[in-house]
Order: C-alpha cells, then sequence, then structure tokens
C-alpha cells in the first residue's frame, strides 16, 4: 500500500484435493517496508524503481502463468497505476 487512505480485502482460494485434511488460510496487507526500499536503494535503485520492483516481484507468481501477451499488458497497467500513486 503506497498511502493511508488504501484498503485491502483478502479472498482465499483453495483447492483441496483430500478429504482427511485440516487446512486454515492467513493472509496480511500492509505498506512496502521502509528497510527494503532502503536496501534497494543502497544497491543503486531510486525510491520509484525499488517499489516497482517489489511490487513486481510479489505479482511474478500471478503474471506467469498468463499468456505472455496478458502478462506483459498486466504489468504495464500496474506500472500506469505506480505512476500515479508515487509520482
Amino acid at each position: 500500500m503506497f498511502d493511508n487512505d488504501s484498503t485491502s480485502d483478502t479472498m482465499p482460494y483453495m483447492e483441496i484435493q483430500e478429504s482427511q485434511v485440516d487446512v486454515a488460510h492467513e493472509a496480511t496487507v500492509g505498506k512496502i517496508g521502509d528497510e527494503d526500499v532502503f536496501y534497494l536503494q543502497s544497491r543503486g535503485l531510486d525510491d520509484d524503481d525499488a517499489k516497482q520492483m517489489i511490487v513486481a516481484g510479489f505479482i511474478e507468481p500471478i503474471t506467469e502463468e498468463l499468456p505472455i501477451e496478458y502478462a506483459v499488458e498486466l504489468n504495464r497497467l500496474i506500472e500506469l497505476e505506480m505512476e500515479g500513486s508515487l509520482g
């Protein structure tokens, strides 16, 4: 999250193939950590690039499952959205 006004609702989705198991789900949402941004800045990235890299790391497992043209478009939409919230 990039600001104090944003909210998020998590919606768990699990496919369970076994009938005799106990399953639980837990999720958290939070702001990008200052320490994470600082670490990437210490490696030469500016603030915006560091945040974009962190977000890309979270979204990559999803984009890997999409056809390439959809993944490219999703990444571009995220970049455009982040430009509006970071700039």
